[in-house]
């Protein structure tokens, strides 16, 4: 399963960017625009990470950050566009992991979100965004997908699954890891919804969808997008 980051901006467009770069990278996004928003997703939905802006409308991010100290040790790296060095020295001692500086590039964000995952044990791998095998070719950076240099049409949902499948090539993937992913984790006994985009899927991708060479079968476990 992904790892749920969430990213508590008031800015509307730093706050699409920041999540549409994150769900490219394979994580489970959350979003808050407000102090009480988030400090609610804190306690009833923890993530593994936190990307905290410091101007809220409703309080300071550094209330955040110690809130969360008091029960918690999850990763924080804060984004700001506040540069006093006072500043940044109170919320690192407050107990963040980190401090960008706006503007900032979505590279070093990525960084420095592995570096202070890496610090709590946990190391990510680099995302995988594309996948060529045969005629089939997708890139998740350019949400682009072909079949023998022809554009393949894809409804969101279509995409959303098999952009789940190229992030895990050649591993299987259960049907519950398959249907919380894509549909939520209320849907993961909806087997039939899963049943029934895979062979849309199998219909728009495959040369041969009764017998398909890319969404493979794991029978009475999930599925798998063959690597090789």
């Amino acid at each position: 399963m992904s790892l749920r980051v969430l990213v508590v901006e008031d800015d509307k467009e730093i706050r699409a960017l920041v999540q549409s770069a994150l769900a490219l990278e394979g994580f489970e996004v959350q979003t808050a625009v407000s102090l009480s928003e988030a400090q609610a997703l804190v306690q009833h939905s923890p993530p593994a990470l936190i990307v905290l802006d410091l101007g809220l409308p409703d309080g300071e991010g550094l209330q955040l950050v110690q809130a969360v100290r008091r029960g918690s040790s999850l990763p924080i790296v804060v984004i700001s566009a506040r540069h006093q060095e006072a500043q940044k020295i109170a919320l690192l001692d407050a107990g963040a992991d980190d401090y960008l500086s706006k503007p900032f590039s979505v590279a070093e964000l990525l960084a420095r979100m592995r570096v202070a995952l890496r610090h709590r044990g946990t190391a990510l791998a680099p995302a995988v965004t594309t996948h060529v095998l045969d005629d089939l070719q997708v890139n998740l950076g350019t949400r682009s997908v072909t079949r023998a240099g022809e554009p393949v049409h894809l409804t969101p949902t279509e995409y959303a699954l098999l952009a789940c499948l190229v992030r895990s090539a050649g591993k299987v993937l259960t049907h519950r890891q398959l249907l919380a992913e894509v549909w939520g984790p209320e849907y993961t006994e909806h087997t039939h919804y899963l049943r029934l985009y895979m062979a849309q899927l199998r219909a728009k991708i495959e040369r041969n969808p009764a017998e398909p060479r890319h969404l493979l079968t794991e029978t009475g476990v999930g599925y798998r997008l063959a690597a090789e």
